[in-house]
């Protein structure tokens, strides 16, 4: 079957990320336009994933637990999840490696942690949109070791993409999957990248309900069932 997907979205935990964009409206965003899946990816921390399972509890709609992680590299890379346990234990192994800086939400915006009603029950002090002291072998390691998967993010943008801060991706790291904003993926990219090797994600990176993504990408899989999405995402689930 096809899945219509978006798997990079922010919620209001994220700095960056609209107030609006709370569980409950991303959730109700997502059914509006028509998707399956989506995956709540905030940045360096994921704590209002499981506020966005709740609130897709009985409608046509798969969230998958996920985190937008900054490498030391600057590097964004996108992890997702089978359960949020798995994605809590990546966030503490995160978190640790993180400067000890305090956000200051004046300036960069409010981090905001939500349950499945939209109501506050906390904010994050924690400054989130860092790098963490990992590199992007440790990072990749570490969250499929956690039995996740995990792949770069937005890798056609001039920042925080491997392509801009590295000028390639390392055969290394064994990626099945890459993730673009733009489609078609402009021809520089696809020669710089040999995209032919990779399956090929074109994800929203929503920091605005307006954002997310319309019903124009799709995975086949068995299932909307995360299981089925991650196996097909990547081998290394």
């Amino acid at each position: 079957m096809k899945v219509y997907y978006d798997f990079h979205i922010h919620s209001c935990l994220s700095p960056c990320g609209d107030n609006d964009m709370t569980p409950n409206n991303i959730v109700n965003m997502a059914v509006i336009k028509g998707l399956n899946a989506i995956a709540i990816t905030d940045h360096n921390c994921g704590e209002n994933a499981q506020a966005a399972i709740d609130a897709a509890e009985g409608l046509p709609l798969t969230v998958i637990p996920g985190m937008e992680i900054e490498t030391s590299e600057e590097i964004h890379m996108v992890a997702l999840f089978e359960n949020v346990s798995q994605l809590l234990k990546m966030q503490d192994i995160v978190m640790a490696n993180m400067p000890p800086i305090k956000n200051k939400p004046a300036i960069f915006g409010e981090q905001i942690i939500m349950d499945k009603h939209d109501k506050i029950i906390d904010f994050k002090e924690q400054f989130l949109i860092t790098a963490c002291g990992l590199n992007i072998f440790e990072i990749t390691k570490k969250v499929r070791e956690l039995g996740g998967v995990v792949f770069p993010a937005h890798i056609d943008k001039t920042s925080y993409s491997v392509l801009s801060n590295l000028g390639s991706i390392p055969d290394e790291l064994e990626f099945q999957t890459v993730e673009v904003k733009a489609c078609p993926v402009p021809q520089n990219i696809v020669d710089m990248a040999n995209l032919n090797k990779y399956n090929i994600l074109c994800n929203s990176d929503a920091h605005y309900l307006w954002d997310i993504s319309e019903k124009e990408h799709y995975i086949e899989c068995n299932s909307p069932d995360i299981k089925d999405i991650l196996h097909n995402i990547s081998l290394y689930i």
